[in-house]
């Protein structure tokens, strides 16, 4: 594995992501997924087609939905269609308990209190479904639009947003829309929103925004990009009055990866959007900006009792899937660490770099270190667990940053130390890598998705997926790179917290891009073949498979009896339909179609 590097922050630090890098997934024509070149080579998001939609039309509005959201529960505004989605609804006692942040709580543990359990979780039945439903540029086009993001629950209403940033609210006994504000800003992913003391917080591909929960007004709205090359596809983060948000080198618009592109953390007044204070994620591009593009943050910050917050940064541009610019191999454009990409970075309230921990110095291969810090404890004492596409997990002194273990999980081959062997090359130096192997972690593998704890357990979601490479780039073509997608397999670990062991590991026959989610002794992921799974916590054992509407790469929310997932990738044919599915105890309504 490559060398780990950990350090308390230097004094000049200042406090004020290529066509394979961090994408989901392209669409040529409807029914015709395409590995686009997200998240952000991020994962399987960055969208429908960053190649396709070069301009879009700068369209916001709010739409307020006076008929119940089962009116349209395929894709059209199909009656029959709706009864068959829909249960008897709850009783309003069931959708007290929500979850409430975008991770759950402030140290994005993805692990909530709710009634479901190992011996009632069968039980689950579709209770409603919202159709995910193509706006603006996509809808123009004949293409499906995206969902990846996972929802957040406030007082009995979900709130949710789809990859053109649309914004929508949905009452969560019955799957009415109360409202949707339309944005028409494609995006990455995975989005999704932040709803605090009645405000949503959210963004577009260039702007961070403020909307009413009440009624989707918009109250404020903050661009931060800084050139057309950097987008936003995060769920922005919240603590204290701030709102936090960062910039990607990520445009669906324009591309990826381009140069010149930064990624930049913002934080910002939550009442009027005002700027507190900015954190450069990238230095200088490492003195090429003209090439030289990265980071970025795919999910919100967690935050300590202190108010200090924690990230984890993506992957430095070019990176070697794409093959490297005339002059330049093996990423010599950018030589050094390449700092602070594909790090845990831990910063005061005020913005101040408090340490940071680079686990891939000289990423050449989208290795991100990009899923939201776990905040929790191991033998006693506070920790930090992360893991991203290096397919590598690892546990840091909550206080130092000092690596306590490292743990790698899924396959890998290839060269792990690749970036090592060529932090320090120039453009003419003999580079001792293979002419060409099989990467893997590849394009879409290692944890794609958010981890989750139960306090004493972590549970990951892993995807194997490999690519061969040469200095070129990956060789395969792009048929045979999306053929190999729907094929890969993948694993949910669980791994013990004070030792770094693996207390069980479920093989599955499918990518699971769903994160990991926890209740009880529950552990849930959904994956990209569309199917929902539930594991027993203590041993692994699989509670409930159950097919979605579509293939999926969006984690679930649990909020009292309910579990919601998505089904929305961009490849939806008239037999898979892009949904938001609500699912709750002893419901027994029926999906109008399943994948498969």
């Amino acid at each position: 594995m490559s060398q780990l590097r950990s350090s308390i922050a230097p004094k000049d630090v200042d406090s004020s992501r290529d066509r394979w890098s961090r994408c989901r997934f392209a669409v040529r024509g409807p029914g015709s997924p395409v590995a686009s070149p997200r998240r952000h080579g991020r994962s399987l998001h960055t969208a429908i087609s960053i190649r396709r939609f070069v301009n879009r039309p700068a369209i916001a509005g709010v739409t307020l939905v006076v008929v119940a959201s089962l009116a349209g529960c395929g894709s059209n505004s199909n009656s029959s269609a709706a009864t068959a989605c829909s249960a008897k609804p709850a009783a309003a006692t069931d959708d007290t308990a929500g979850w409430t942040l975008p991770g759950g709580n402030l140290a994005n543990t993805r692990d909530v209190a709710s009634p479901i359990t190992s011996s009632n979780v069968s039980t689950l039945g579709v209770a409603w479904c919202v159709p995910v439903e193509s706006t603006g540029v996509t809808k123009a086009a004949g293409l499906a639009n995206g969902y990846a993001t996972t929802p957040v629950v406030v007082n009995g209403v979900v709130y949710t947003q789809d990859q053109e940033s649309n914004v929508m609210a949905i009452r969560l006994a019955t799957g009415k829309v109360l409202w949707t504000h339309t944005y028409n800003s494609l995006n990455g992913g995975p989005d999704g929103v932040n709803v605090v003391d009645g405000t949503v917080y959210a963004a577009t591909d260039s702007a961070a925004v403020a909307l009413s929960a009440a009624t989707g007004r918009q109250l404020w709205s903050r661009t931060l990009i800084g050139n057309d090359r950097e987008g936003i596809d995060m769920a922005p983060g919240y603590n204290d009055g701030t709102v936090y948000v960062s910039t990607v080198p990520v445009n669906p618009n324009k591309g990826e990866y381009l140069g010149g592109a930064k990624a930049t953390l913002w934080a910002l007044n939550a009442a009027t959007g005002a700027p507190k204070w900015s954190w450069d994620e990238v230095q200088n591009l490492w003195g090429n900006p003209g090439l030289n593009s990265g980071g970025g943050l795919w999910d919100p910050p967690s935050f300590d009792a202190q108010g200090n917050l924690y990230i984890g940064i993506a992957n430095p541009g070019p990176i070697g899937q794409g093959g490297w610019p005339k002059g330049y191999p093996w990423a010599t454009s950018r030589p050094g660490p390449d700092l602070y990409t594909d790090s845990v970075v831990k910063l005061s309230p005020q913005g101040k770099l408090l340490w940071y921990y680079q686990l891939t110095p000289h990423d050449l291969f989208d290795w991100d270190l990009q899923n939201s810090p776990v905040l929790t404890t191991a033998n006693g004492q506070p920790v930090v667990i992360d893991g991203g596409k290096a397919g590598i997990l690892i546990e840091l002194n909550a206080a130092t940053g000092k690596l306590l273990w490292k743990l790698p999980v899924g396959v890998h081959s290839g060269p792990s130390n690749a970036g090592l062997i060529t932090e320090n090359a120039t453009p003419t130096s003999r580079i001792p890598l293979p002419a060409k192997f099989e990467l893997e972690p590849g394009v879409f593998g290692g944890v794609e998705s958010q981890l989750a704890t139960n306090g004493s357990t972590t549970f990951a979601a892993v995807n194997n997926l490999g690519v061969p490479l040469t200095v070129k780039g990956v060789t395969e073509s792009s048929a045979a790179f999306q053929a190999a997608i729907p094929k890969a397999t993948g694993e949910m670990i669980a791994v013990n917290q004070d030792t770094g062991k693996i207390e069980w590991d479920d093989k599955l026959p499918s990518s699971p891009y769903g994160a990991a989610t926890v209740t009880n002794n529950v552990v849930f992921t959904t994956t990209y073949s569309g199917d929902l799974y539930a594991f027993n916590a203590t041993t692994g054992a699989i509670l409930l498979k159950t097919p979605l509407s579509a293939q999926t790469d969006a984690p679930v929310a649990i909020a009292g009896g309910y579990v919601i997932a998505g089904a929305a990738v961009p490849s939806v044919t008239a037999h898979n339909q892009a949904l938001i599915i609500a699912y709750r105890l002893g419901a027994r309504g029926k999906l109008p179609d399943t994948v498969g």
